[in-house]
């Protein structure tokens, strides 16, 4: 199949912009919870404050009075940097109401990164979180010349603070809010957010308030059984993503709980106070849940039990996705009693870690192995997989409760259209889709036929449900001729736990190689499993270099991961060779994009002298 599409299931005549997402919830449920926030210097734990539809608006358009107050104008863009919190929500939409264009910038952003931001999309007020953040900012506006009105924290900062700017508002009347709030039209810019430059330097998207309206609608008529009144989740991804402000618009619209959380170690303790019934999560994340899982069951001399449970698991989750919802009655009966004997065992304890009110899952920002996924539907967790692009403001396909499918990223979302070129790269139109880049330039070959150029390579099976097969720029061409898609055997050998990134390389070789770039959490934790004390602290370098490991126990477990992962492909497209590396992989070295994604180009360039000995050191490991 060439094209796929899903047709529009919502009516979006009935809002001016993304702003009357909030009012049309707030005239009508102005008293239910919309936002539980942690109290500052608390333990998750404690007891959260809650607060309402009605509260929240009051708050926005308080600020938004203030921002009105400090000179901002229609059309003028503010600049939002912060950790994921809940003044993020506030300044998103008060910006909104105060009819300004939100440009989020990554709160790990290093100073360049800043200052390219502030003046590419000509900022003139920004947000900050923390009086870092500020002086980040700041330094930015001077190093460009900008004039601004001011750099405001959402921390207590003397007459620099959010409350510093609501004070200011307090004479502005609600009715100027309002003319402000509906200044702006669907086809209006609504945000322009930076792409995190995986393969190029970041390029400012445009995207409007049609976009978040079409997708919030669509996606939640698409999705009633998850996105629902009663239910809630925890946003811990960072909110400059326009996934997190997504998910966080279509739980506003939808009547979903929200709380936010930045710092990750918050996450299982959080689940366990505030029981979600729904998560956004990265594959990485289900991987640890997994391995810790594992680690647990060895320390109780479960391992051999553990095993067998897991493969349990994977076999129940793959029957459940041939019979849907017939899989409890239809099931072998011996797969039945053992499911039940290790639900009793392990299931029921994993779902009780994680709040044990989960519908499901939605992983998304990297491809998810399927007998992960297979793993997580046998536990009682499904895992809804979908994919994205900041450009398509978020979900572009994804797979639909009762009709999951692993190893696939579902369906076009309502509203869209899935196209695969001639060459087999993936193209998108529809409701999400953006209007183009800030920069004329970025725009020439970002289309082609009315369709985004998403510069993934994919396929549509019969039922139009998309798999992915890697990016088009990263395909590697060998001495031989052959043409091989790096993305495969990377997600397998990604797919264990002691695997942070893996980079197939060859480009011009006689064969192909491997970069393992290990996880220092995974790996100590296994050491000391194992018993290896030299490997529970190992030195990553913090200059941004890598260093190789050659432990030869790490070599060993390391080396049955890419053989595995070999044993699924063709022999062409095998690593006969690899090198383990340690590197600090923090986005302050540029390694890294602000979502963690591996900048392939620049990572592989600095340690192009590891590529070199994989094909002259006779020591190199296959």
């Amino acid at each position: 199949m060439r094209e796929f599409t899903s047709p529009t299931l919502a009516d979006l005549s009935g809002h001016r912009n993304a702003t009357d997402l909030l009012m049309h919830r707030f005239r009508t449920s102005p008293d239910h919870i919309a936002f539980e926030v942690r109290a500052e210097d608390t333990p998750v734990t404690a007891p959260w404050r809650q607060v309402t539809t009605g509260q929240f608006v009051d708050e926005v358009r308080a600020l938004a009075k203030g921002l009105i107050a400090a000179g901002l104008q229609p059309g003028d863009p503010v600049a939002i940097m912060s950790p994921t919190r809940y003044e993020w929500a506030v300044a998103d939409m008060a910006a909104w109401f105060a009819a300004a264009v939100v440009v989020p910038i990554y709160e790990t952003s290093a100073q360049p990164q800043v200052t390219a931001v502030l003046e590419d999309a000509a900022v003139r007020l920004a947000i900050a979180g923390t009086a870092a953040h500020a002086a980040l900012l700041e330094q930015g506006f001077a190093d460009v010349g900008l004039p601004h009105l001011g750099v405001w924290t959402m921390d207590t900062r003397p007459d620099a603070d959010l409350a510093a700017l609501v004070k200011r508002g307090a004479d502005v009347p609600d009715g100027e809010v309002e003319e402000r709030r509906l200044l702006h039209d669907l086809d209006s810019v609504a945000t322009i957010v930076y792409t995190s430059g995986t393969t190029a330097a970041p390029k400012g998207a445009l995207i409007t308030h049609r976009n978040f309206v079409g997708q919030i609608l669509n996606v939640g008529a698409a999705y009633t059984s998850v996105v629902r009144e009663g239910g809630n989740t925890i946003i811990f991804l960072p909110m400059a993503h326009v996934l997190a402000r997504g998910l966080q618009l279509i739980c506003l619209a939808n009547g979903m709980r929200i709380a936010h959380l930045s710092d990750p170690r918050d996450v299982v303790p959080a689940l366990g106070a505030l029981k979600p019934t729904f998560l956004v999560v990265v594959p990485r994340v289900l991987q640890k849940i997994q391995a810790s899982a594992a680690a647990a069951a060895a320390q109780k001399h479960l391992g051999r039990v553990w095993a067998l449970a897991q493969r349990t698991a994977v076999e129940w989750g793959r029957f459940a996705e041939a019979h849907d919802a017939d899989a409890s009655l239809r099931a072998p009966l011996g797969l039945r009693a053992r499911r039940a004997l290790f639900d009793r065992l392990f299931y029921a304890r994993l779902r009780a870690l994680v709040g044990g009110r989960l519908d499901c899952l939605l992983s998304g920002a990297g491809a998810l192995d399927t007998e992960l996924s297979l793993f997580f539907r046998g536990l009682g967790l499904p895992v809804i997989e979908g994919y994205g692009l900041t450009e398509t403001t978020a979900p572009l396909t994804g797979n639909l409760p009762g009709a999951i499918r692993s190893g696939s990223v579902g369906v076009p979302m309502p509203g869209t259209t899935v196209r695969i070129s001639e060459q087999g790269e993936v193209l998108a139109r529809g409701v999400g889709v953006f209007a183009g880049y800030r920069r004329a330039s970025d725009n020439a070959d970002a289309f082609v036929d009315g369709f985004f150029r998403t510069g993934d390579l994919g396929s549509l099976d019969p039922d139009g449900r998309l798999r992915l097969k890697g990016r088009i720029k990263d395909v590697i061409v060998t001495a031989g001729g052959k043409t091989v898609t790096p993305a495969v055997w990377e997600g397998l050998v990604e797919g264990d736990p002691l695997v942070a990134h893996a980079v197939m390389v060859g480009e011009g070789k006689p064969y192909l190689g491997g970069l393992v770039l290990l996880d220092p959490e995974s790996v100590a934790a296994w050491a000391e499993r194992e018993g290896i004390a030299d490997l529970v602290g190992l030195r990553i370098p913090d200059d941004g270099s890598a260093v190789q490991i050659e432990d030869e126990r790490l070599l060993g477990v390391v080396g049955k991961v890419v053989t595995a992962a070999n044993a699924r492909l063709a022999r062409s497209e095998q690593v006969r060779r690899f090198v383990l590396l340690l590197a600090d992989l923090s986005e302050s070295h540029g390694m890294v994009t602000p979502t963690m994604k591996l900048k392939r180009a620049v990572f592989t360039e600095s340690a192009r002298h590891f590529v070199e000995n994989l094909y002259t050191d006779a020591r190199s490991r296959e």
